[in-house]
């Protein structure tokens, strides 16, 4: 049975840093797409990182590019999504999903994923 799980969120001031975690079981992840969305209160699931595990391709939205960091160990089957420069806006559920080769221009289209994680929570205050 696969499972995937996140953790590593928590409460953190505007300026500071987070990673979050994502382990995967019951599948290897070479071969699939791992992305990172968040559901911010009232407002629809957004994509924020996307990588393709084989080819080591990211990418990232518009939003976090330059402050968030996505990326994969093969050993642990883990993705981890490092957060700088945290801002209140950033403050949402972070879930992981993934499935087998997500195509470049869908990765951010939660409809392409069937296994999601349950996510966990960021919060930043000041």
């Amino acid at each position: 049975q696969v499972q995937v799980v996140e953790s590593g969120g928590g409460l953190v001031q505007p300026g500071g840093s987070l990673r979050l975690s994502c382990a995967v079981s019951g599948l290897v992840l070479d071969g699939y797409t791992i992305t990172w969305f968040r559901r911010e209160p009232g407002k629809a699931q957004e994509g924020v990182a996307a990588l393709d595990f084989s080819l080591d391709y990211k990418y990232y939205s518009d939003s976090v590019k330059g402050r968030f960091t996505i990326a994969g160990d093969n050993v642990k089957n883990t993705v981890y999504l490092q957060m700088n420069s945290l801002k209140s806006e950033d403050t949402a559920v972070y879930y992981c999903a993934t499935d087998r080769h997500v195509g470049r221009n869908s990765w951010f289209l939660t409809s392409m994923y069937d296994i999601w994680g349950h996510g966990t929570q960021v919060t930043v205050f000041s």
